[in-house]
């Protein structure tokens, strides 16, 4: 089967040609980081101008790209949920309108799933597996025992991992977006040179907490009393990415011990951060788990991710309408299928 997939939930354009929800013939992906940089984060009603710019052009590229013709399209797989309606509308409503062009069915993917699932394009995990989804806007642990059936063990109660990045970022004058500076900045700097707060992490649950470490970087650079050094930063940077790394390792290495998983599944964009997947990599070893990172072409936000979740929808019959709706908030929970 080749399936059309196209995202759209945030500031990537993105379209992929997939074949049996395996190969990937292209991905696609026309980012507008140079758009919202000047504003430090992501505008919705600019994100929205952006993508119908653009959506059109990274389809028609994605199809030159695989060598198919666009009657060659056998489905269509497309991001509903979650993230900014606005921008989510401009692909779910071109999705809707190819499928009916094209006489094929339409599969509604949520994001995270793609996210999850991105890994099965290169090395596919067995089921089951603990998934850590961590990016800009989530933060959530689950248990995976199939495709469509995800059970929430955690999950951040106010930033996300990738959220924090990026505000620390602004906050030291790093610009937009920050989690790939303060990487590149962290692996020049002390790790331990200042004992940032790990919140939430010897508590018995699974949940997250980032607004505390965001807080206590703001609160430590506001009692500079000198001008803070290239050096400096560096310590800063690395400081702050080592709590940060440590509160995810731990939390899912636990949940994982506790679920009786030995296969973790680490993904969102987060997930290309230099010190996560070190940390990972040793600590996997001492607790006798496997983990699996997607490429980072894979981690942040693309088509071809859908590509697996939507191939199985569309082979078990699972088909969305025309009445299917953009949603800017959707619990990976609920699409569970028996």
């Amino acid at each position: 089967m080749l399936v059309l997939c196209i995202e759209s939930s945030c500031d990537e354009t993105a379209a992929a040609v997939i074949r049996d929800g395996r190969e990937i013939l292209s991905n696609v992906i026309a980012s507008q980081v140079d758009v919202h940089a000047r504003y430090g984060g992501v505008v919705p009603e600019l994100a929205s101008r952006q993508h119908v710019e653009a959506i059109s052009v990274v389809i028609n590229s994605a199809l030159e790209e695989a060598g198919v013709s666009i009657d060659q399209i056998e489905g269509i797989g497309v991001t509903r949920g979650p993230g900014l309606i606005g921008a989510l509308l401009v692909g779910l409503s071109t999705a809707k309108a190819m499928a009916w062009m094209l006489d094929v069915p339409l599969a509604a993917v949520h994001h995270m799933e793609g996210h999850i699932l991105a890994t099965s394009l290169e090395n596919p995990p067995d089921f089951p597996f603990l998934a850590l989804a961590v990016s800009g806007g989530h933060t959530h642990l689950y248990r995976v025992d199939g495709i469509g059936k995800y059970r929430t063990l955690g999950q951040t109660l106010d930033d996300a991992a990738g959220e924090a990045f990026d505000k620390v970022a602004k906050l030291l004058g790093l610009g937009y977006p920050g989690g790939a500076v303060i990487d590149r900045l962290a692996q020049a700097g002390n790790p331990e040179a200042i004992a940032f707060p790990r919140p939430m992490l010897h508590r018995p649950n699974f949940d997250f907490s980032f607004s505390g470490i965001k807080t206590a970087v703001l609160q430590y650079v506001n009692k500079c009393q000198e001008p803070i050094g290239e050096q400096h930063t560096a310590d800063i940077a690395a400081s702050f990415q080592e709590a940060v790394v440590e509160v995810l390792t731990r939390k899912t290495l636990r949940a994982a011990e506790s679920e009786g998983l030995e296969r973790i599944v680490v993904a969102g964009g987060v997930a290309c951060n230099s010190g996560l997947r070190t940390r990972f990599d040793e600590l996997s070893v001492k607790h006798g788990v496997k983990v699996f990172f997607p490429s980072p072409i894979l981690c942040g936000d693309n088509a071809a991710m859908l590509g697996v979740p939507a191939n199985y929808y569309l082979e078990k019959g699972c088909y969305a309408d025309n009445s299917v709706n953009a949603v800017s908030s959707w619990t990976l929970d609920s699409i569970c299928l028996d």
